[in-house]
């Protein structure tokens, strides 16, 4: 979801995008609001998610060290870069429910097109198993 100076919505979207982690979901979701920000013409950014993770990750507080998310740090820094100015704020996710209902939307969407065949695989072993 982009907002406007007023917080007023100006774009949103649910996109499903398969079968992914959650970390992976909340970077495509960061680089979905940048790209649509930046087509929108917004020169400065406040990027707010519910990942402690994403935002530390692309405040360059923490390390990314996964393989998957590596690719996608640098598809969003490339896309920071581009800003006049870009801040970084997590928020409970109590208070982003908003985003949480758009995503919720983006999975709908996929169960019902693409992912309708989907079986879910069973539950993970236990450790000791």
């Amino acid at each position: 979801m982009v907002k406007g100076p007023t917080g007023r919505a100006l774009a949103e979207d649910g996109i499903g995008i398969g079968i992914a982690t959650n970390n992976v979901a909340e970077y495509r979701a960061a680089i979905e609001g940048l790209a649509s920000a930046l087509a929108l013409g917004a020169r400065r950014v406040l990027l707010r998610a519910d990942s402690r993770l994403l935002i530390e990750q692309l405040a360059g507080r923490f390390r990314v060290k996964n393989p998957t998310l590596i690719h996608l740090h640098e598809e969003a820094r490339s896309l920071i870069r581009r800003f006049e100015h870009v801040a970084f704020e997590h928020v409970p996710r109590a208070f982003n429910k908003e985003a949480d209902r758009l995503a919720n939307l983006g999975v709908d969407e996929w169960l019902a097109g693409p992912g309708r065949d989907h079986v879910p695989s069973g539950p993970a072993p236990g450790l000791f198993d």
